[in-house]
């Protein structure tokens, strides 16, 4: 989460709206067999990097290059795939319904995100990573790095305020 924050920085610095995402594969420690899941190295850096990203819309004028879609895309590349199955992805603030069913989509193992967003969450408000219609149900883990997904999020809006 800390790389995630890091590319919020550089979101933040191009004077866009602070988000980031890092996707990463963990190193296996024992594969999954008999019903069992697989074991995680849980030093995290045994993980590999599959993509990172920040958001961008303004700079490429495109709606769509939200942090994760711009990390997923670098991720499908580094795999030569289109599915993301056993990797994990951190984003400082909850995905919005766009970027939720794109991750439904690529069906990493694992989201973790900082901050919620109860107006336009795509888990917490829409529903995407839990509808039973889809085909994909990503473990969810939120609060990591609450504090500092929060304080950049505020820290910008504080100053395109003034």
């Amino acid at each position: 989460m800390r790389m995630a924050l890091r590319e919020a920085e550089k979101a933040a610095a191009d004077g866009e709206v602070p988000l980031g995402c890092v996707i990463v594969k963990p190193a296996v420690l024992e594969p999954a067999h008999d019903g069992h899941p697989a074991v995680y190295d849980p030093n995290p850096t045994a993980a590999t990097i599959l993509g990172r990203g920040h958001n961008q819309t303004e700079g490429l004028s495109d709606a769509t290059a939200h942090a994760e879609m711009l990390a997923m895309s670098a991720a499908f590349q580094a795999v030569g795939d289109w599915r993301l199955t056993g990797s994990r992805l951190y984003v400082t603030k909850e995905p919005c319904p766009m970027c939720a069913g794109g991750i439904v989509l690529a069906r990493p193992e694992t989201v973790i995100w900082g901050v919620s967003d109860p107006k336009r969450g795509g888990g917490t408000t829409f529903g995407i990573f839990d509808h039973p219609g889809i085909n994909h149900h990503p473990a969810i883990v939120t609060g990591v790095l609450e504090g500092e997904s929060k304080a950049i999020l505020q820290a910008f809006f504080r100053e395109r305020r003034s």
